[in-house]
C-alpha cells in the first residue's frame, strides 16, 4: 500500500495563506479602512452590508473575528459569517469555512466545503481536498489519482506547498498514470461526497478534564523534518504555545524544547518529508504564527 502523503495537512488543521478581505465595490470604503489599520471603521462599514446579504462583507466580518482585528478573536462568530457567505457562493468563504471546521474537529463538514471550493478552482482548497482524497482521510473513499489531479491543479496555479506535495506524489505514482490524470482522464474510483453539517447539528464536545502537557523529546529520535516555531526567553512560554497548538495544527506531533544560551527553542515534529513539514508551516499561518522547516540528521 502506498504511504500517505502529507497526512498532517489534514490532521493539523488545515492550510491558509490568509487573504485580505475581498475588495468588492460596495465594500471599498471598508477595505480602505482595513488597509490603513482602522478596523473599527471597517467593522462599522461592513456590518450593515453583511446584514443585507452582501457576501463580500460577510466574508470580511469572518476575517475580522478570526484574526481579532479590532475585536477579540471569536472563532464561533467567524464561522457564522463565513457560513453565511459560503452559502451565498463566496469561494474564499467556502475555503476558510472548510479549514476552520476541519481545524475545530469537524472533518466531514470541512471537507464538504473544501470540495466545493476546490471544484471552483481555489488552489488552497484543491491542495487540502486533494490530499484528503489521496490519503482516504476524513471518511473519503481513497482515490489516489483523483487526489493527484486536485493537487496538480493547485500546483499549476503556483501554490508552493502544492508543488512540494505533488513532487512527493510523483515518486509514488507511475508516470503513465500521472500523464493520464494531467491529460484529463482519471482511471481511479470516484470519491465519496460528504454533506455539510450545519453548526446546530454538530454535537458539543467535552473539554478535557486534565491539562495537556507538552512532550519534550530528546534530539535524535525518529524523523527527519521538523517545524521551528521560535525561541523564547521563558521555557514555560514555549510549552504554553505548544499546548495551544497540539489539539489542532500539531495534533499527534511532539515538542522539542532545546536550550540555546538563555533561550528555549521550540520545534515540533517529526514529519516524514520536507513537503509535509512545509504544509504544516503553511497551515500555522492560519494562526498568524511564524514558522519554518528545519532538517534534523
Amino acid at each position: 500500500m502506498k504511504s500517505k502523503i502529507c497526512r498532517s495537512i489534514l490532521i493539523l488543521t488545515a492550510l491558509s495563506l490568509a487573504r485580505s478581505p475581498a475588495a468588492a465595490q460596495s465594500s471599498k470604503a471598508g477595505v480602505e479602512a482595513w488597509g490603513r489599520g482602522d478596523y473599527a471603521a471597517a467593522l462599522t462599514i461592513w456590518r450593515p452590508l453583511a446584514a443585507h446579504g452582501d457576501a463580500d462583507a460577510m466574508f470580511n466580518l469572518g476575517q475580522i473575528y478570526r484574526l481579532g482585528r479590532g475585536v477579540p478573536i471569536d472563532l464561533g462568530e467567524a464561522e457564522r459569517w463565513y457560513a453565511r457567505a459560503a452559502r451565498a457562493g463566496h469561494i474564499d468563504a467556502q475555503t476558510q469555512l472548510g479549514m476552520l471546521l476541519f481545524q475545530n474537529g469537524y472533518p466531514h463538514a470541512g471537507m464538504s466545503w473544501l470540495q466545493k471550493a476546490a471544484d471552483r478552482g481555489d488552489p488552497r482548497a484543491q491542495l487540502l481536498y486533494g490530499t484528503a482524497l489521496y490519503n482516504g482521510d476524513a471518511d473519503l473513499q481513497r482515490n489516489v489519482l483523483g487526489g493527484y489531479g486536485y493537487v496538480a491543479k493547485a500546483a499549476k496555479q503556483g501554490l508552493g506547498p502544492a508543488r512540494s506535495t505533488l513532487a512527493d506524489m510523483d515518486r509514488e505514482i507511475p508516470e503513465h498514470l500521472r500523464r493520464l490524470v494531467l491529460a484529463g482522464s482519471n482511471p481511479g474510483s470516484t470519491a465519496k461526497t460528504v454533506p455539510a453539517v450545519p453548526p446546530a447539528a454538530r454535537p458539543a464536545r467535552a473539554a478535557p478534564n486534565h491539562p495537556v502537557e507538552p512532550v519534550a523529546v530528546p534530539i535524535g529520535t525518529a524523523g527527519t523534518w521538523r517545524v521551528q516555531l521560535g525561541a523564547f526567553a521563558q521555557r514555560g512560554a514555549a510549552e504554553a504555545l505548544f499546548r495551544s497548538l497540539s489539539p489542532g495544527p500539531l495534533v499527534g506531533r511532539a515538542s522539542y524544547l532545546m536550550p540555546v544560551g538563555k533561550m528555549t527553542r521550540l520545534q515540533a515534529g517529526p514529519f516524514r518529508t520536507k513537503a509535509e513539514a512545509g504544509a504544516a508551516c503553511t497551515m500555522l499561518a492560519f494562526r498568524q504564527l511564524p514558522c519554518f522547516v528545519v532538517f534534523t540528521p
